[in-house]
């Protein structure tokens, strides 16, 4: 079993930046590929952002690109997301998730493959 606590979100006008951490526990860090998801009312819960078990490899949502960066730190056991360059229509739970691997370089953007849930943090952006 994984435990995963997500935290950072909160209240941010357009253009200001937010730093959210999933913080993981349970069971070997280092074997997950990570991901963060975010869902809107109404809507799907969507890829933000994924990382592979060792870090070097990354794949963001296209209307993420050169705004969010994910990142993980394995002797904290942490995956975190600088999202940079706020808009409206990032409101949304933000989640993140992990799914074991076997290798250190892939990564996953459905929402199905995940292994392992957090409970969400809120990110309201204001205009």
């Amino acid at each position: 079993q994984v435990q995963l606590v997500e935290s950072g979100g909160g209240l941010v006008q357009a253009g200001g930046s937010l730093r959210l951490s999933c913080a993981a526990s349970g069971r070997t860090f280092s074997m997950y590929a990570m991901g963060w998801f975010r869902q809107a009312p109404g809507k799907e819960r969507d890829v933000v952002a994924a990382i592979s078990w060792s870090g070097g490899v990354t794949h963001y949502a296209d209307s993420m690109k050169g705004r969010f960066t994910i990142s993980r730190d394995n002797a904290k056991n942490t995956v975190y997301l600088q999202m940079n360059s706020l808009k409206p229509e990032d409101t949304a739970v933000y989640y993140c998730a992990a799914k074991h691997v076997t290798n250190h370089y892939s990564v996953y953007v459905q929402a199905r493959g995940y292994d392992y849930w957090g409970q969400g943090t809120q990110v309201t952006v204001s205009s």
